[in-house]
């Protein structure tokens, strides 16, 4: 079964949730850019999705370890998921740095 169509006809733009941060004080906060990062990879574009909302490819995984650990009791290593939860928080740093320099 080809969930490739299937894929392609989800749209996520009618259902992403406007940043409050943004309406009420004119600035992006730090997790503006994920809903259409996740939207991105969801439609293949995957260099976009990085150049959208770099910290996507760290968050990811770090949350399918965590759910998998508490749902499914995998015996993760909680040195893997410290390291995606500190790679993950550098990323979305440096990229909201990076936002207000250019």
């Amino acid at each position: 079964m080809n969930l490739l169509p299937a894929i392609y006809a989800i749209s996520l733009e009618g259902y992403m949730l406007p940043c409050l941060n943004k309406q009420l004080l004119g600035v992006d906060c730090p997790g503006c850019g994920m809903q259409r990062s996740v939207d991105l990879l969801l439609h293949g574009q995957f260099l976009a999705a990085f150049q959208m909302y770099p910290a996507i490819y760290t968050i990811l995984p770090l949350f399918a370890l965590i759910i998998g650990n508490k749902i499914f009791n995998l015996k993760v290593d909680n040195r893997l998921i410290t390291g995606l939860g500190i790679a993950s928080v550098a990323l979305i740093l440096i990229n909201y740095i990076f936002k207000f320099i250019h």
